[in-house]
């Protein structure tokens, strides 16, 4: 058998070629199919029949169940819009009579607001018109002894007196701005409480407004979409009772602002028929009170100026007591270096004369002493220094206090006492 009957050809010098099929001209014959029995023919055919029965049978329950099913989803269907769209109308029904409660409290937290502009108006025409010389001189009296500097500066009894004055003289001016403050934040808490109600009127507005195009839908509308999303369909998390506690609170809350405004007006009526009176009570307190407090500043003053004196002195011998302490510790300082010296030198010895002796001994107490009593030495130099230290920032405290009395004592008795002077009470 050669290379040439296989279609293999060899070239000298060059490598053999691939074998093609298209030269080989070979025939491909398929594998023989297997065959069936008579018996296997005829099960099979029984057993086609038999899958054919069962499916059909099978289309048939299936046909009857879904009839029954579109009949009974669509009844369904037709009973629960019936339903929804009654529950629909009696909630639009109770939402609006929820609502006309709401504007009841409306209109009266409107009226009661008019009432209380005009008290307003009468309060503040009143407070425009109560300015008397009086109360110019009370104010300058106030404004100067703002001028007291250090401790003071004090809010004293004469400060109660002037204010005390004060409100005499207007007859009831700071009783009419605490008032009209009262007015001001009652109008505001209905200001408040109408605005809650606006926007709970808006909102059950709304929600009628949403429940009647919800309730005039039908199934074949164009409009209709369906929610295809994953999160629930209903984010309602608010019940019943939970609604009508919020309606009944506003409600309440509207009743409770306009039943707490009215006694504010009696009020207002009251205070405006009063008139200022018992100014010379006041005005004879308020000069007790400034005669009396010219005496405790006067007692003070003598008192810091004694006190001023015993300072200098006490600082006088302090410096003498320190240049005495310096002097302790100069003269300790012989000491130490002698001691410190023989101690030096008989640690110099040799051998068996280094020996722990009494002189030694001595030695090493006396140097321990001397360093205690050094360091007492300069605890008392440092506490002495700080004494005279604060010794001299309490003298010159002394001093600014009582420059202090001194610019208080020209306040009271000078300036103030002869503005108080001119001062006359008569009929308003």
């Amino acid at each position: 058998m050669t290379d040439t009957q296989f279609g293999v050809r060899h070239v000298i010098g060059a490598p053999v070629a691939t074998t093609r099929l298209a030269e080989q001209n070979i025939v491909c014959v398929p594998p023989r199919g297997a065959k069936f029995t008579l018996e296997e023919w005829k099960m099979s055919n029984e057993q086609r029949c038999r899958n054919t029965e069962d499916q059909q049978q099978l289309a048939d329950r299936i046909l009857g169940e879904s009839e029954r099913i579109r009949e009974e989803t669509a009844e369904r269907a037709a009973i629960m819009k019936a339903t929804t769209d009654r529950r629909i109308e009696e909630r639009i029904g109770d939402v609006e009579f929820i609502k006309k409660e709401l504007e009841i409290q409306r209109k009266e937290i409107c009226l009661e607001l008019e009432a209380l502009s005009m008290y307003k108006t009468r309060l503040q025409d009143c407070l425009a018109s109560l300015q008397t010389n009086a109360l110019t001189i009370c104010r300058k009296c106030l404004i100067l002894r703002d001028g007291r500097i250090g401790i003071d500066l004090v809010v004293d009894d004469v400060e109660h007196a002037l204010q005390q004055e004060i409100t005499a003289i207007l007859g009831g001016q700071s009783l009419l701005k605490r008032t009209l403050e009262q007015l001001n934040e009652q109008m505001r808490r209905l200001r408040s409480t109408r605005y809650l109600l606006d926007r709970d009127l808006q909102y059950k507005q709304g929600a009628i407004d949403s429940d009647r195009g919800s309730l005039s839908l039908k199934p074949t509308d164009l409009c209709l979409s369906v929610y295809e999303g994953y999160a629930n369909l209903d984010p309602a998390s608010i019940s019943a009772e939970e609604y009508n506690a919020v309606s009944n609170k506003n409600i309440q809350q509207a009743a409770r602002e306009v039943t707490s405004a009215r006694p504010i007006r009696v009020f207002i009526d009251t205070l405006l028929n009063q008139v200022i009176d018992d100014l010379w009570t006041a005005f004879n307190k308020c000069n007790h009170e400034f005669n009396e407090r010219i005496k405790q500043t006067k007692i003070a003053k003598e008192k810091l100026e004694d006190m001023h004196r015993e300072t200098t002195e006490k600082i006088s011998k302090m410096q003498n007591n320190i240049l005495q302490l310096q002097k302790a510790l100069s003269d300790k300082e012989g000491n130490v270096g002698l001691a410190h010296t023989r101690l030096g030198r008989r640690a110099q010895r040799i051998s068996a004369e280094l020996v722990r002796d009494p002189p030694g001994q001595s030695l090493y107490y006396e140097c321990e002493m001397l360093r205690y009593s050094v360091e007492q030495l300069q605890q008392m130099l440092q506490e002495a220094t700080a004494s005279l230290r604060y010794l001299l920032q309490t003298q010159i405290q002394l001093e600014e206090d009582i420059n202090v009395k001194m610019n208080t004592l020209k306040i009271d008795e000078v300036d103030c006492m002869t503005l108080r002077a001119t001062m006359d009470y008569h009929a308003y």
